[in-house]
């Protein structure tokens, strides 16, 4: 019998209420995780389990299934222009928004690899949404962020997560939950995209 995948759906919205996260099964017995509310009756097992981030510790890194396809010439692209790890930069993508192009963080964070703001200003992203643009400044503020830290891809990711100053302050990978987290996700996600 074949194991069940997860699959992570994480659109999360802009205001902080709507960041409500519903879990199920599916008919193909596939976890789903989603901050869209599934039609009322459909799933038994449906579970609003109403918040995002630290919900996502429970799935199975090892096992949630990789997207290779989707925008994969725009990643390819972006990574040959920058000299940065393809594989590390769909290990990003898939942590921070699981390629969906419009998604957004309750913090304000944009598009498929999630920039904030300030991000977008400085590489010069107009439309966050538009993916050519989103993965580009994405990928462009990593390799900025493996040069300040001398090609150390886990303190770049731990930055690029928690930011530059916070990794300068602990003097590395902040003692922050989130922060581990993530960097203990991308770095399951990495190797599996590099395989």
């Amino acid at each position: 019998m074949r194991a069940a995948a997860t699959l992570v759906l994480v659109t999360v919205l802009a205001a902080p209420a709507a960041a409500q996260v519903y879990r199920y099964t599916d008919e193909n017995g596939i976890t789903v995780l989603t901050n869209i509310p599934p039609e009322r009756g459909r799933y038994a097992d449906l579970e609003n389990i109403g918040c995002y981030g630290t919900c996502i510790k429970g799935v199975d890194w090892h096992a949630t299934p990789l997207k290779r396809e989707p925008f994969r010439d725009e990643v390819r692209v972006a990574a040959d222009m920058f000299d940065v790890d393809e594989a590390l930069v769909r290990a990003i993508m898939h942590a921070e928004s699981w390629f969906n192009p419009k998604a957004q963080s309750h913090a304000g964070a944009q598009g498929l690899m999630q920039l904030m703001p300030a991000t977008q200003a400085r590489y010069g992203v107009a439309d966050p949404f538009d993916p050519v643009e989103n993965i580009s400044g994405g990928v462009a503020y990593l390799a900025e962020l493996l040069e300040r830290f001398e090609q150390d891809w886990e303190l770049a990711v731990a930055a690029y997560n928690a930011g530059e100053n916070a990794v300068d302050r602990y003097g590395g990978v902040p003692p922050f939950d989130e922060t581990r987290e993530y960097l203990r996700r991308v770095r399951i996600l990495r190797a599996r995209y590099g395989s």
